[in-house]
């Protein structure tokens, strides 16, 4: 039966079948929320208030107006509705408690899987900037993000040192380990952990996402044998930056400027010239007077070993390519969640319900601007993500309603 508040006619629909986050909804399309509902086996047993597929957008809702409360982020989604065939536009927005309930019930597995059905590289051969010489450009890396201050949630993710707070900081963090596409900002792949856990160990969680014809860029943090070796195998081309200090003897020099050389997994492999991978290896200097003068030589190692293929001076300027993950993640968490904010979720299971919401809700957004981007012949890159994000926010009241 319809709970208080609902004035039913003489169908038998209910809010589920209206409720949308605009257009966003033509990225995670009701179907697609019932089937990952389903197979975490979130389906409701009985007709509630709340129902999974509700609570799923609740919780992109929540990504989308990060700003707002848990009342009001419910009554942005509602309001607007036409109440086809016979609802009446009378619905009573559920308490903050159900919603906490109805969260709960949820869990964190609907969204994860959520995310994970649709975080795929956009780009089209046609796509500005998102190519070098037939490679889709990917980069890697990792960042940390604040979650609200509980004891539960301390006790989960933990949280770093700060001298200014008698040696811990403010609120507890989890780390966040991504790969994502250089020329459309997607994110196409997470992995998620404790403050302490070192993204050297989080990164082999996102490996199964590079695929051969990738490019993959990656820093220095991530340069070791181990982790080189595990990523190479996946088929995809790799271009890292490395330590100053490793060893790299010159066994083959082109004429690019670029060497060949071999890299070991220990010291003791190394005296004995045994289980080594070669890689090709480009050396250069930024003339930049404004930065310190022991972070302007860059050291980039290789799975590409022929220079006529990709010459040291182009991989060395498309190096500058792996930034373009810093500023996903700076959309993600300053411009999508606001950066005077932290994740809301007193729960651990709600804090990575809710992250996989605004990792959703970021590609999403990234699938409109690539759309715009591609009819408009222009570069994903140039395109303002925060334009963007107010138009999908606008859209939620304009076109809230789906199709039957």
């Amino acid at each position: 039966m319809p709970r208080a508040g609902w004035v039913k006619a003489e169908t038998d629909q209910r809010l589920s079948d209206h409720i949308s986050i605009g257009v966003l909804t033509r990225v995670f399309p009701p179907e697609l929320v019932d089937r990952v509902v389903a197979e975490a086996g979130r389906t409701e047993q009985r007709h509630r208030l709340l129902p999974a597929r509700v609570v799923v957008y609740y919780v992109l809702g929540l990504a989308l107006f990060s700003q707002s409360s848990y009342e009001e982020v419910m009554r942005m989604l509602v309001e607007g509705l036409s109440w086809a065939d016979g609802w009446a536009h009378e619905w009573n927005v559920p308490t903050k408690a159900a919603l906490f309930k109805g969260r709960a019930r949820l869990g964190a597995e609907p969204l994860e899987a959520l995310f994970r059905a649709v975080a795929a590289p956009m780009a089209t051969p046609d796509t500005k900037g998102a190519w070098y010489r037939g490679l889709r450009l990917m980069s890697l890396d990792g960042t940390c993000v604040d979650v609200a201050d509980t004891e539960a949630n301390d006790a989960a993710f933990g949280r770093p040192g700060s001298k200014k707070t008698d040696g811990i900081s403010a609120y507890p963090q989890l780390r966040l380990v991504a790969l994502a596409e250089c020329g459309t900002h997607a994110i196409i792949d997470c992995a998620i952990g404790r403050y302490a856990t070192a993204e050297v160990k989080l990164a082999p969680e996102v490996f199964g996402s590079l695929k051969p014809g990738m490019l993959a860029l990656g820093d220095r943090g991530l340069s070791s044998f181990a982790l080189w070796n595990e990523a190479k195998s996946t088929g995809a081309d790799l271009l890292w930056r490395t330590t100053r200090d490793r060893v790299l003897p010159v066994k083959k020099r082109h004429r690019d400027g670029s060497f060949t050389s071999v890299i070991y997994p220990s010291q003791a492999a190394q005296r004995r010239k045994s289980s080594g991978l070669e890689v090709r290896v480009v050396e250069y200097e930024l003339d930049d007077p404004g930065r310190g003068s022991t972070d302007t030589r860059y050291r980039l190692i290789t799975t590409i070993a022929d220079p006529k293929r990709a010459p040291a001076d182009e991989l060395a300027a498309l190096y500058s390519e792996r930034w373009e993950i810093e500023l996903a993640f700076d959309e993600l968490k300053s411009h999508q969640r606001s950066p005077r904010a932290v994740l809301r979720s007193k729960m651990p299971d709600g804090v990575v319900q809710e992250l996989y919401g605004h990792l959703c809700v970021h590609h999403a957004i990234r699938w409109l601007m690539h759309s715009v981007a591609t009819e408009a012949d222009a570069d994903p890159d140039r395109m303002s993500f925060t334009r963007a994000i107010r138009a999908a926010r606008r859209s939620t009241a304009s076109h809230p309603g789906f199709s039957p």
